[in-house]
């Protein structure tokens, strides 16, 4: 079983390439961002630092299973759950590349009304950024956070990062969460947690390798529902 994670969010990076793309006179041009999304091995404005052997075997994992395989959306500005909604979706990872201890990531806005919205901010002028959604364990030190079991959700186009940082610190990050063997994500609930514990320490002295299943079935099964 999976132990809890806290949902990482970080402050969202500025430096970002706008590039329009024309594959002919006769379709409209199709615009990406490009820049820095993810850094490793070097304290953040978060007071974070990320391993970069796990980054890049996350990161590996993510090409894999989200970007070669076209699922991975992001959300204009960060949203009200840990899944990733597509109706709320507004740009789709392209690349994501080891650059050093910077992984750089190219996304494709959509044609979908909330990629049409952030296409008109982008070529009007608004300054746009991009910040990552993220699990991950955090051990506190002196003066930071070091963060291991890194798994990567996506990266969110966002326009108002205080008003987005003191959200999700007093909302999400304040959560923990249970990271399943079908890479979905339930919140750690503690009550079912002690219930499971206590459940063992009642173990029957005849036939404990059954009612040890039976329970941890029911465990399964409670997260199923949260």
């Amino acid at each position: 079983m999976s132990s809890p994670l806290k949902l990482l969010i970080e402050q969202p990076s500025y430096d970002l390439d706008i590039i329009a793309e024309e594959k002919n006179k006769n379709e409209p041009r199709e615009l990406f961002i490009s820049g820095p999304y993810l850094m490793a091995e070097k304290e953040n404005k978060n007071h974070r630092v990320y391993k970069l052997h796990e980054m890049v075997k996350e990161v590996g994992r993510y090409n894999d299973e989200m970007i070669k395989e076209k699922r991975s959306i992001g959300e204009l500005n960060h949203p009200t759950s840990v899944e990733v909604n597509p109706e709320r979706a507004c740009h789709i990872i392209t690349e994501l590349k080891q650059n050093g201890n910077i992984f750089e990531g190219k996304s494709k806005i959509l044609s979908n009304p909330i990629g049409q919205l952030v296409r008109s901010l982008l070529m009007d002028g608004v300054k746009l950024g991009i910040s990552s959604r993220a699990l991950g364990k955090l051990d506190e030190k002196a003066s930071h956070s070091e963060v291991s079991e890194f798994h990567l959700i996506t990266a969110d186009v966002v326009h108002d990062p205080s008003v987005e940082k003191a959200f999700v610190q007093g909302v999400f990050e304040s959560k923990q969460w249970i990271l399943k063997c079908d890479g979905s994500v339930c919140e750690w609930v503690q009550a079912q947690h002690d219930n499971l514990h206590e459940a063992c320490s009642k173990l029957p002295k005849h036939n404990k390798d059954q009612f040890m299943v039976e329970q941890v079935l029911k465990f399964i099964e409670s997260l199923k529902g949260s």
